[in-house]
């Protein structure tokens, strides 16, 4: 069972719902990450969205990618972000690390650290890292079955976007290799665009879970407490990123921490009540 499937087993004995916020690595610091991550935990995490910075981000919208923009400015590729990972398991081996990006870096990692015995570097090396699943944006699910199969060997999730627009067949697509857990864009178009419509929500999961037997993660627009518990109530976990940049941004450095900690956990204290 892997750490992703472990905690949502738990919360769910626990009648709780997850809380996943989301941080582009190497932001606002490029050597901050590790200690932002155990804030959040502390905050009341249950699993972290690590955006692994890009130079094309095609579902990011302004905030997330200037964040991108910042820490690739800092050099801060897919090689440091599982550094940050590894680090931040010395302290931490119970919380789910998912990174959430494209398929360049990705690809582009196995090429330029080729492995003698043919297996995929990144795979092989993300799960030494500590790495638990992989948002990987402009993977569509029937192009990466083999992928996921590889993944899943090495006792990792691959977790696939569903939108407002997805078709039940595509629900069925995602559903065949889904695991972890699925993330519902609650908005059409970019991250933080938008104002969510709590009710569309509602209406949607349903038709989700006919086909997705894994948990429903919902994000894109959330954030705040209001709409976290709003969400909460229907979803198996809530996820924040656009909000948590904005209040990272220009922040000193002795305050991200403090900050992402603080705002964590208002959240958590929602959901949970």
């Amino acid at each position: 069972m892997s750490r992703i499937t472990a905690t949502f087993t738990q919360l769910q004995v626990q009648g709780r719902k997850a809380l996943i916020p989301y941080v582009t690595a190497g932001f606002p610091y490029a050597d901050i990450t590790p200690e932002l991550m155990h804030a959040m935990v502390a905050g009341g995490a249950d699993v972290i969205e690590l955006g692994v910075p890009f130079s094309d981000p095609s579902a990011d919208g302004p905030v997330i990618q200037k964040a991108g923009d910042k820490a690739l400015a800092a050099g801060v590729g897919l090689v440091q972000v599982l550094a940050m990972v590894r680090e931040f398991r010395q302290q931490n081996d119970s919380t789910p690390v998912v990174l959430m990006g494209y398929a360049n870096p990705v690809e582009r990692y196995s090429q330029k650290h080729p492995r003698t015995d043919g297996a995929n570097a990144f795979v092989i090396d993300a799960a030494a890292a500590g790495v638990d699943g992989f948002v990987i944006v402009d993977y569509p699910p029937e192009e990466c079955e083999d992928f996921a199969a590889e993944l899943k060997a090495h006792g990792l999730d691959l977790i696939f976007l569903l939108a407002p627009t997805s078709t039940d067949e595509r629900m069925q697509q995602v559903a065949r290799i889904a695991s972890g857990y699925v993330y519902y864009v609650s908005l059409k178009g970019v991250t933080g665009s938008g104002v969510l419509d709590i009710g569309a929500v509602e209406a949607m999961l349903p038709r989700i879970r006919q086909h997705v037997k894994v948990p429903v993660g919902v994000g894109f627009g959330i954030r705040d407490a209001v709409t976290a518990r709003a969400i909460g109530r229907v979803a198996d976990a809530v996820v924040i990123g656009t909000r948590i940049i904005q209040l990272l941004d220009q922040q000193p450095r002795d305050q991200v921490a403090v900050t992402a900690e603080k705002f964590v956990r208002e959240i958590r204290t929602a959901l949970d009540s």
